[in-house]
C-alpha cells in the first residue's frame, strides 16, 4: 500500500467515525474536507463509519454539534453516551471551524463552548479561530491547528507557470453562500466599478456561486456554482482570485484558486491571511485597482512563488492521521482525564438531543418542500 509519509504507514490502523454526511456537488469548504478525508483513510486502510452504532470505534470526530447542521450524523451529547455506555475507550476530537464573527450570529460561539466541555481534544483551522475561542473560555486542552486546504489531485497547475490570458486582467471569485459576510459589497462595488467603459474594457470579473434574492450583478459575470473539474477549468480562465470574505476561519475558496496559480487579493479578515500571506496582496475597498495593477506588475512573481503553495489536504493530512494515531496511543492518558459524567444527565441529553434533531430536519424537509410548491406555483403563474 502506498502511504504518503513513512510515519503513518509505521502506524497502527484505526476504526474512525465521521459525524457528517458527505454531501454530492458543490457545498461548501467543510464538506470538501470530509469528502477528501473519507478517501483517504479508506485508501491507507482504516475503517470509516459515519454513526456512533458500532461498539469499537478508536476516534470518533465530531465536526458540528449545533442542531441546525442538517448534515451531520451526531453530536456531543451522542458521543458522551457512547463513551459512558458503549465504549469508554474511544477518543472524541472536534474539528472546529465555524464561529459568530463569520456570518454575525450571536449563538455559535457559546453553544460550541459548552458543548465542547467533554470532548478530549480539538482541531482549529486558524490560529485566528484558535484565539477566539481560547479568549472566550473553552477549554485549554490538548488541540492543534491543522491549516487545510484542497487535494493536489484535482486542484494542480500542470503547465510550467501560469501567465496572463489576454488584453483584458479577468478577475474570479467563487462562494457556495451568498451570505454578505462572503465579499458580496466588495463584488458590487467591482461590478459598478465596471460601469466606466474604460475600466470595463481592462479588467473583468466573474463571480461563481450562489446570490440571495434580489442581488444583481449588471457588468460582471455569473456562473452558478461549481464543483471538481468544471470548478478547476473555470478558474483557470482567469488571472486572478479575489476574496473579500470577512472573519473567515480559513475558506477553502482562495486555497483552490492559489493551488492553480492564481495571485490572491485579499482582505486582513479572520484567518485568511494565514493562508495567503506571500501569495497575492492585501485589498480594501478604497486601494483595489491599485493593488490588481501591482499584482499585475510583479504577475511572474507572484506565480513563482504559488509554486510553493503548502496548504493542500495532502500536506493536512500527514498532520491530521499522526495527531490521531498519537491520541489514539495515549488514550490512557486521556481517558485519564476525563469528566465523570453523571449517568442520568447523560441519558436526559441524549434524549434531548435525538428529538431536537429529529424535529429540526422535518422542519428542514418541511421548509424545503414548501419552498418548491411556491416556486412551482410561480411558474404556473
Amino acid at each position: 500500500m502506498e502511504c504518503i509519509n513513512l510515519e503513518i504507514c509505521l502506524n497502527s490502523f484505526m476504526k474512525i467515525s465521521i459525524g457528517s454526511n458527505i454531501i454530492k456537488g458543490p457545498y461548501g469548504g467543510g464538506n470538501e474536507f470530509i469528502r477528501n478525508l473519507h478517501e483517504r483513510l479508506i485508501k491507507d486502510g482504516h475503517e470509516v463509519v459515519f454513526t456512533l452504532d458500532d461498539d469499537d470505534i478508536d476516534i470518533i470526530l465530531l465536526t458540528n454539534p449545533l442542531k441546525n447542521s442538517i448534515n451531520s450524523t451526531f453530536d456531543n451529547y451522542d458521543i458522551d453516551f457512547y463513551q459512558k455506555f458503549k465504549n469508554p475507550n474511544s477518543i472524541a476530537i472536534q474539528r472546529i471551524n465555524e464561529c459568530d464573527e463569520r456570518k454575525n450570529t450571536k449563538y455559535v460561539n457559546k453553544e460550541l463552548i459548552k458543548r465542547n466541555k467533554n470532548i478530549d481534544l480539538n482541531i482549529f483551522v486558524s490560529n485566528w479561530l484558535k484565539k477566539i475561542f481560547i479568549d472566550q473560555g473553552i477549554d485549554k486542552k490538548g488541540s492543534i491547528v491543522l491549516m487545510g486546504g484542497p487535494t493536489i489531485k484535482l486542484f494542480n497547475r500542470r503547465e510550467e507557470q501560469k501567465k496572463l490570458i489576454g488584453d483584458k486582467i479577468k478577475i474570479v471569485t467563487h462562494h457556495w453562500s451568498g451570505n454578505v459576510m462572503k465579499g458580496l459589497n466588495t463584488y458590487l462595488l467591482i461590478d459598478e466599478l465596471l460601469e466606466n467603459k474604460k475600466l470595463k474594457d481592462r479588467y473583468e470579473f466573474t463571480y461563481i456561486g450562489n446570490l440571495d434574492e434580489g442581488v444583481e450583478f449588471k457588468n460582471s459575470k455569473v456562473i452558478k456554482p461549481l464543483y471538481g473539474i468544471d470548478l478547476v477549468k473555470e478558474l483557470k480562465k482567469h488571472d486572478i482570485y479575489i476574496t473579500a470574505s470577512i472573519n473567515e476561519p480559513s475558506g477553502n475558496h482562495h486555497m483552490e484558486a492559489a493551488m492553480l496559480g492564481l495571485p490572491i487579493l485579499y482582505f486582513n479578515s479572520g484567518g485568511t491571511p494565514e493562508y495567503c500571506y506571500g501569495f497575492g496582496l492585501e485589498f480594501n475597498s478604497e486601494n483595489i485597482l491599485q493593488k490588481i495593477d501591482e499584482i499585475v506588475s510583479n504577475y511572474d512573481c507572484f506565480t513563482t512563488a504559488l509554486k510553493k503553495y503548502p496548504y493542500s489536504f495532502e500536506n493536512a493530512y500527514v498532520h491530521l492521521i499522526n495527531f490521531l494515531n498519537e491520541a489514539h496511543q495515549n488514550k490512557d492518558k486521556i481517558i485519564k482525564n476525563r469528566n465523570n459524567l453523571n449517568n442520568v444527565a447523560v441519558i436526559l441529553k441524549f434524549i434531548y438531543s435525538f428529538v431536537m434533531r429529529y424535529f429540526y430536519k422535518k422542519y428542514i424537509n418541511t421548509k424545503i418542500y414548501l419552498g418548491r410548491i411556491k416556486r412551482y406555483a410561480a411558474k404556473v403563474n
